[in-house]
């Protein structure tokens, strides 16, 4: 084993036992996370599947993150390790409530609920459940407030790791709280069973788990997996060629605190022969007061998750890998960790999508074979969250619309993935149901369409947006989006063109259409839609390099248009596709390429 590197040798554990134990914890992961989804109320959970589910190690170390998103999951030490510090009496049958950005937690608007796991008395595991609540009490109909000047003006309740449930009963205090400031209270106490009936169900197989194999073999199969993780990563790293790598993006302008946009830096070094990759994000500007602010969790994770979908994705993500990208973050900084009482209420979002992607980019100037585009970056109307009264159930009702498509980035040897979302999800969130949402919702969706030649075009190209039009079935709806990328749209990478800029339109009775800003909030009055354009995600390489037969077969699905494969792919088709003639001229289309590549 290479000394220099100090790569952890391997133990004296069986490595079939070392499998299956590995697999059992992320079946308990996949259990608790099915717990959360098939018991949730709001749509955001039980449709969507914002949230994750992950289990930590009683010191703290993120063992197992199953399927979580990124953003969320890579922060559960720092807040279980808030849990050790602030409550030095934990005990069987304790929950804990975290939702506080300075202490290890993304953004209030996601609750975490936390359960420290004893075995024979020892404090061996937390199983964590982290959704983002529908509504968290922010000042604004929204869990997203763009123009909060501070933590005051966003409003959020705020829960700096409390005790919610004692001998497995719930700390009615705080529920009452909940239930007091939150616009749809009961909607919440039904998310937070959920997440209750979540992480417990982690907890009762955990101990299952441990009293079959004993204590000794569990804690000497954790240390055997994190060590296995690390020198995977280490392995990884030493095939990347050494160097430092700079990278910039911008984000879009936010009038008026931003009217020139925000150019967001970071620096990549490269140890391969150290076995360490860094990223920098200490060049960026101060915390501003605005909710854009990273919080320590979101910036760590962001620029984390940019590394890893560079990397062999047979790495196991643990503590064990995530310990050789060291993130260099700024106190007081808009990338970094943020100054009380700066608002973080949109770190997981659209700052932090830009991170994703000028990391993930970066990597692309090693050479070809490395790196990604950019992906999709606006959360857009399909994400909007939308407000109001239901007549139906005469009463409130506000929830996060996931019916964006949002195009994917492209990669080395890939298109990019339709249902991308956003990078700091990396499409492991669901696509919202149509059909649920109007049955949950007074709302009516009038169209959704993916759009032909929505993706930037590249040798491998990226994913197109969609478009969506939707509105209030009878009463006023209130509707706050929150887009990025509609003046700077994902960018590609080595060649590869920029996605088509995401939009936001109102629809006037009259059929007129208004231009909306990026961040606005939307009242909309019955007759009146919202229409929304996604971005679509960046290409990777020269667009003229692609295989012909790729293009015909992008027309042909409508992946892209006949107008784009002549004047942007250089590829000359004939026939048509209603008839099914549609084919490649071969000479025409190599003299075309020829002579836009001179």
């Amino acid at each position: 084993m290479n000394e220099a590197k100090k790569v952890p040798l391997a133990r004296e554990i069986d490595p079939i036992l070392m499998a299956v134990l590995a697999n059992r914890l992320n079946a308990i992961v996949r259990e608790m996370a099915n717990t959360l989804l098939k018991t949730a109320r709001s749509a955001v959970l039980a449709v969507v599947r914002d949230f994750s589910c992950s289990i930590v190690t009683g010191d703290n170390r993120l063992l197992c993150p199953g399927e979580g998103l990124p953003v969320h999951i890579f922060g559960s030490s720092l807040q279980s390790q808030s849990m050790c510090d602030l409550h030095a009496d934990l005990a069987p049958g304790d929950a804990f409530l975290h939702n506080d950005p300075y202490l290890g937690n993304t953004h209030a608007a996601d609750h975490m609920v936390m359960v420290p796991v004893f075995v024979d008395g020892q404090h061996l595991f937390t199983t964590c459940a982290k959704a983002h609540m529908a509504d968290c009490g922010n000042s604004i109909p929204s869990t997203y407030h763009a123009y909060a000047r501070d933590i005051y003006e966003e409003g959020a309740l705020i829960f700096p790791c409390v005790r919610i449930q004692r001998e497995y009963a719930d700390v009615g205090d705080i529920i009452r709280m909940c239930k007091r400031r939150i616009r749809v209270p009961e909607q919440w106490y039904g998310d937070y069973l959920a997440q209750i009936g979540s992480a417990r169900i982690g907890e009762r197989r955990l101990v299952e788990l441990t009293r079959r194999y004993g204590i000794e073999t569990i804690r000497a199969f954790i240390e055997e997996w994190f060590a296995y993780s690390e020198r995977r990563m280490v392995d990884a790293i030493s095939k990347m060629p050494k160097g430092k790598l700079s990278n910039t993006t911008t984000y879009d302008p936010l009038p008026p605190v931003l009217p020139d946009g925000l150019p967001i830096r970071v620096d990549v070094a490269v140890d391969p022969d150290g076995g360490y990759i860094d990223v920098d994000l200490t060049h960026n500007p101060d915390n501003m007061d605005f909710g854009l602010n990273e919080s320590l969790a979101c910036a760590t994770s962001n620029a984390m998750c940019g590394v890893f979908n560079c990397m062999d994705p047979d790495v196991p993500h643990n503590a064990g890998s995530f310990s050789r990208v060291r993130v260099h973050l700024r106190e007081g900084c808009i990338t970094g960790i943020p100054k009380f009482p700066h608002s973080c209420s949109m770190a997981t979002t659209n700052i932090g999508d830009r991170i994703v992607n000028v990391t993930q980019a970066a990597f692309a100037s090693i050479g070809d074979g490395h790196g990604l585009a950019e992906g999709s970056i606006g959360m857009g109307a399909g994400a909007g969250v939308i407000s109001g009264i239901d007549w139906r159930r005469n009463g409130p009702f506000i929830n996060q619309e996931w019916l964006v498509t949002n195009g994917g980035p492209a990669t080395p040897d890939t298109d990019g993935w339709l249902n991308y979302g956003l990078p700091v999800a990396a499409g492991l969130m669901y696509r919202g149901s149509v059909e649920v949402d109007e049955s949950k919702y007074p709302i009516l969706v009038k169209q959704l369409r993916v759009i032909p030649g929505g993706g930037g075009a590249g040798r491998m190209r990226g994913a197109p947006g969609s478009e969506l039009v939707y509105g209030p079935r009878r009463d006023p709806m209130t509707v706050v989006v929150s887009c990025d990328g509609q003046v700077h749209p994902p960018q590609g990478v080595r060649g590869g063109q920029a996605g088509p800029a995401a939009a936001t339109y109102r629809i006037k009775r009259d059929g007129s259409e208004e231009k909306l800003p990026g961040v606005v909030e939307c009242r909309l009055e019955p007759g009146e839609w919202i229409r929304g354009v996604d971005a679509g995600g960046g290409g990777y390489g020269n667009p003229l390099e692609r295989d012909p037969r790729r293009v015909l077969r992008d027309v042909i699905e409508h992946w892209e248009t006949a107008e784009r494969a002549r004047d942007v792919y250089g590829v000359v088709l004939t026939g048509s596709v209603g008839d099914d003639t549609l084919a490649i001229d071969e000479a025409a289309t190599a003299a075309r390429r020829k002579a836009r590549a001179g």
